[in-house]
C-alpha cells in the first residue's frame, strides 16, 4: 500500500505543480489538498479492495468515480487552492487518470 500511495504522490504532484505553475495557482496549497486527499482516499480503497477481493473490478469501478468526485470536493473546498468547480473537476480527473492509468501497469 505504501508503495501505491508513493506511485501516485509523485504522479498526481507533477500534474499539480505543473497546473499550478501554468495556472498560476498556490501550488503549495494545492499539493497539500493532494496530499490528504490522497492519503484518505487511498486508505478508504485499499479497505475496500480488500473487503470485496472476489470482486475487485468490481469494487475498483466503483470506488474510482467516487474517489474523483471526492478528490474534486477536496481541491474546491480546500482553503487556498482558488479553485472552481470545474477546474477543480477537471484537475482532479487528469490526475486519477494519470496515477490510474500508469498503475495499471504496475506489478502489484
Amino acid at each position: 500500500m505504501a508503495g501505491s500511495l508513493l506511485f501516485t504522490l509523485f504522479v498526481e504532484g507533477l500534474i499539480v505543480t505543473g497546473y499550478a505553475a501554468w495556472r498560476k495557482k498556490p501550488a503549495g496549497r494545492l499539493l497539500l489538498a493532494s496530499v490528504l486527499m490522497n492519503i484518505a482516499t487511498q486508505s478508504a480503497l485499499w479497505l475496500a479492495l480488500n473487503l470485496f477481493l472476489d470482486r475487485y473490478l468490481l469494487t475498483l469501478a466503483v470506488a474510482e468515480p467516487l474517489i474523483w468526485l471526492a478528490e474534486s470536493a477536496c481541491l474546491y473546498f480546500f482553503p487556498g487552492t482558488r479553485l472552481g468547480v470545474r477546474e477543480a473537476a477537471l484537475l482532479s480527473l487528469t490526475m486519477n487518470l494519470a496515477s490510474f492509468g500508469l498503475g495499471w501497469f504496475l506489478p502489484v
